[in-house]
């Protein structure tokens, strides 16, 4: 899986998990938080933006995205859970190289429904998926991660 920096281009995941872990050590008695969040755009194909998120709480943070394309058109209900889906195949990765290298960051997972517009009929559903995961979750408006990262790269 390769991801985009704004700043340093092309990276493997692993080269990303060592950007994340470089900059939380730069100042580690901050705190800090992992976030992850899907996004798509539904245009001639379909495009699926997944972002990374490292926030020094209070004093910004760095991210990192992956895109994919696919021709496949999916219904609303679909692209919400298969974005939860890709969104969760990251945080569990994250969740790995983290038990491995011995490192606690808090990791979330930002989901782009809410309780208004057309996907509040699907909040309880996908919210209830990724807490069955084991994963904290915020939805719009506190889903940036998704609504505004993630959904930047869709366009």
């Amino acid at each position: 899986m390769d991801f985009i920096s704004p700043s340093k281009g092309h990276l493997t995941f692993d080269e990303v998990f060592q950007e994340i872990l470089s900059y939380a050590s730069e100042n580690p008695a901050d705190s800090y938080r992992l976030i992850v969040g899907t996004d798509s755009q539904l245009k001639d194909d379909t495009c699926f933006v997944t972002a990374l998120i490292v926030h020094r709480q209070g004093k910004g943070g760095r991210f990192f995205y992956t895109k994919r394309r696919e021709d496949y058109a999916r219904s609303l209900r679909q692209r919400i859970f298969y974005e939860a889906s890709l969104s969760l195949n990251v945080a569990s990765l994250l969740t790995e190289k983290l038990a491995d290298s011995g490192q606690e960051l808090n990791l979330e997972i930002h989901l782009d429904v809410g309780n208004n517009g057309a996907t509040k009929s699907l909040v309880k559903e996908v919210v209830g998926m990724v807490n069955g995961s084991g994963y904290p979750c915020k939805i719009k408006p506190h889903s940036y991660g998704a609504s505004s990262v993630a959904d930047r790269y869709t366009k």
